[in-house]
């Protein structure tokens, strides 16, 4: 009985056996060699590889520049040529890259490998994105990206555990170790994504079409702009909360670590329960609705943390707040996937994935700056401005969707070349 019981457990949170978990496991394997990456490459890049910080800075920003420009071009060639092949080939120059920082000591040779780090990520994305548009059924994309989803976290969670073990012995050998262990990661996840059936590459072109069809879609693009304001929240918990309650709250020091806590832990256990009523475009119009609503509780709550309060309600408060902006990113995450999915022609899922798929890329480069400008240097009056242009964007999303269904033709959802296994 009680084994029965821990699988069915154990189910809730694995997608259903075969391709779909495959794919889980490959995220799963490479999100940890990112958890580890996160943790520890400010450190490695300064006191192992030799860089001052400003260097780091100025090479990150630049990479993830380049990668944000060449998502388009990798996830085309994932439909032109097949993405399981693309996102293999691609998992395997991000280990490289990855690989590349154990010997790189000099600014240069640091640029051209985090270049080919930042672009080898994104472009995999995009691939990754269009397998699962290719192996699993329309209806079903929502909820085993749902699960994708939760199994990142997972995974991030694990690998900041393997950071953390370097950042305390602070040695070389143990910032090696763990970026051996990045590397690693992602040729696991390579070996992964082998073990999935191939999707039917487009070898076939309308004559007249532009090549990068997605740059010429003007509502997608609307929608994608649209997408990246709302993840502006990512640098919430992880730069704009910790400066406020250090210089804002008289939160103890710990509450920065239980927010990220709360967030991994939230995402992990309730992506899966929350993506499952976005079933459709209407749906998934709602659920970015709540996300702003519940974004904006959450800065409202944040905001409140400034008045005087003792220590141990602080932190309460503050709690409350990483739960609600944790509530927003799983509501707007599970509508975002049917969105990005079910607006992109069948055939160009590749272009279509890595153009949406630039958002992250755009609220890391953008986000940092304004939100702390704004909350740090406004207060609580900047939450409410932050709050209001998550809620204002969530609702202007509806529209948005809309005018793009109505540019579709009829023909645009067509079924993918193989149906997602159900066995559980």
């Amino acid at each position: 009985m009680t084994t029965t019981n821990t699988t069915t457990s154990t189910a809730k949170f694995l997608p259903p056996a075969g391709t779909a978990r495959n794919l889980a496991f490959a995220q799963l394997a490479n999100s940890v060699g990112d958890g580890a990456f996160i943790v520890t490459s400010a450190l490695f890049f300064t006191r192992v590889v030799g860089l001052s910080t400003a260097q780091v800075g100025l090479g990150l920003t630049i990479a993830w520049l380049v990668g944000f420009l060449t998502g388009v071009p990798l996830g085309n060639l994932a439909d032109r040529k097949g993405p399981r092949g693309v996102a293999i080939l691609l998992a395997i120059a991000t280990a490289v890259s990855v690989g590349s920082f154990l010997f790189v000591r000099s600014f240069p040779l640091f640029l051209i490998a985090a270049i080919a780090y930042a672009s080898s990520q994104t472009g995999l994305t995009a691939a990754r994105q269009a397998l699962l548009a290719g192996l699993v059924q329309p209806a079903e994309r929502t909820r085993i990206r749902a699960f994708l989803q939760a199994t990142v976290n997972a995974g991030l969670a694990v690998g900041a555990a393997l950071g953390g073990l370097a950042l305390k012995f602070d040695t070389a050998p143990a910032y090696l170790t763990v970026f051996a262990i990045d590397a690693a990661s992602f040729l696991v996840a390579a070996a992964l994504i082998h073990r999935v059936p191939t999707v039917k590459a487009v070898t076939l072109r309308v004559a007249g079409e532009p090549r990068l069809a997605v740059l010429h879609d003007r509502p997608y693009a609307v929608l994608a702009l649209l997408n990246a304001i709302m993840l502006m929240f990512m640098p919430l918990l992880s730069l704009v909360a910790p400066l406020w309650i250090v210089e804002r709250t008289n939160a103890p020091g710990w509450v920065v670590a239980s927010l990220l806590i709360i967030n991994t832990i939230g995402v992990t256990l309730f992506q899966v329960r929350i993506a499952r009523g976005v079933t459709n475009l209407r749906t998934a119009t709602r659920s970015v609705r709540f996300a702003g609503v519940a974004m904006l509780a959450a800065c409202g709550v944040f905001a409140l943390s400034a008045i005087g309060m003792t220590p141990a309600v602080a932190a309460g408060v503050l709690a409350v707040a990483a739960a609600l902006l944790t509530f927003g990113e799983m509501k707007l995450a599970s509508g975002a996937w049917e969105i990005s999915f079910g607006l992109a022609p069948a055939d160009k899922q590749g272009q279509y994935q890595g153009f949406f798929g630039t958002g992250p890329a755009v609220a890391r480069m953008l986000g940092p700056a304004l939100l702390t400008t704004l909350v740090l240097g406004w207060g609580p009056v900047g939450w409410m401005i932050v709050g209001a242009l998550f809620l204002g964007t969530s609702v202007v999303t509806g529209p948005a969707v809309r005018w793009a269904a109505r540019t579709r033709s009829t023909g645009l959802a067509i079924e993918p070349s193989l149906a997602e296994e159900r066995a559980a």
